[in-house]
């Protein structure tokens, strides 16, 4: 196991290497008490440990024992999902006049994904002692392509096995969400989240309008822009107050998707921890999902000379 201070990885051959037990390898970034480890099959997030306000140290991500248990992994545990994160709507989207029909793997629509020559590549740094930082670049290698890659982490700042997130206050810096049908896929609107269940501008904890949400949590929120233009944008503040711990979140990316772990069921994970329903939260930073086919959104079409650049950092805290 490496343990370096950055690494790079390449996902076009993690994914095409897995069979090769060879090429997947484990590294761990490591700071005093804090440390994260990940994998070069899918630039995944495999761990992240870090102290409570008392010191006890935690693992705080969702996630299996072995490399292995990722492969034929559905719930995406800190994968890097792509190359158009979240849904494309009816499979298919126009570009240049030309209609492309993508796989269809939720229903008639696409999710975390779209085939194609596309050069991806995955920085993830340890800044100062409780900074993690993650650098996503790709590049089209033949024509242009739409292009929204996300990081597909699930939180828990209890621990993994501290049971659900309904606890954890959340505060995002979001005024407005686009909408979805019933087969979440966006309807091109964009509504403001006041006096509805989705409106987390204040702090609050996660559950405490559950009751008013079908299922929980699944929703791109719009973030605020930053006031300086070269500063990235605030996303979220997310506290565990029995354990003190606190996350913050930046982003140069225009969204964010806040899912609640609604389809976890009965999912065996890490020392044996059976992860259920709403075990942990997602903040996946991105472009808004099915811009393809909303002109009205923000563009994600990359041209073969132009370059994805996707930045997110993490600030830890325990109080």
């Amino acid at each position: 196991m490496a343990n370096i201070f950055s690494f790079c990885v390449f996902i076009v051959l993690s994914l095409l290497c897995f069979s090769k037990a060879q090429h997947v390898k484990v590294y761990e970034l490591k700071r005093g008490y804090f440390s994260a480890k990940f994998t070069n099959y899918g630039a995944t997030m495999l761990s992240v440990i870090l102290p409570d306000k008392t010191g006890k140290l935690d693992d705080v991500v969702l996630g299996y024992d072995l490399v292995n248990d990722y492969k034929n992994d559905t719930t995406y545990f800190g994968a890097i999902v792509g190359r158009v994160a979240n849904r494309i709507g009816g499979a298919k989207f126009i570009l240049n006049g030309v209609t492309y029909k993508t796989d269809a793997n939720d229903g008639k629509n696409t999710l975390h994904g779209f085939p194609g020559n596309l050069s991806v590549s995955v920085t993830y740094m340890l800044l100062h002692k409780n900074k993690l930082a993650v650098k996503m670049m790709a590049k089209p290698l033949i024509k242009p392509t739409p292009v929204n890659l996300a990081l597909h982490t699930y939180w828990n700042l209890g621990g993994h096995n501290s049971g659900d997130i309904m606890s954890h206050t959340l505060k995002l810096f979001g005024s407005k969400i686009t909408p979805v049908d019933s087969e979440l896929i966006p309807t091109g609107e964009i509504v403001p989240v006041r006096k509805t269940p989705y409106d987390f501008r204040r702090p609050r904890k996660i559950g405490s309008k559950f009751d008013q949400l079908p299922h929980g949590y699944d929703i791109n929120y719009v973030l605020h822009k930053s006031r300086r233009s070269r500063h990235l944008r605030k996303v979220a503040v997310v506290v565990e107050s029995k354990c003190g711990r606190k996350m913050e979140l930046w982003t140069n990316m225009p969204g964010v998707q806040f899912y609640t772990s609604n389809m976890l069921k009965n999912e065996k994970g890490r020392n044996g921890t059976v992860y259920g329903k709403h075990a942990g939260f997602c903040l996946e930073t991105q472009g808004f999902p099915d811009a393809v086919n909303h002109p009205n959104f923000p563009s994600q079409i990359v041209k073969p000379r132009g370059i994805y650049k996707h930045f997110m950092v993490y600030r830890f805290t325990a109080h």
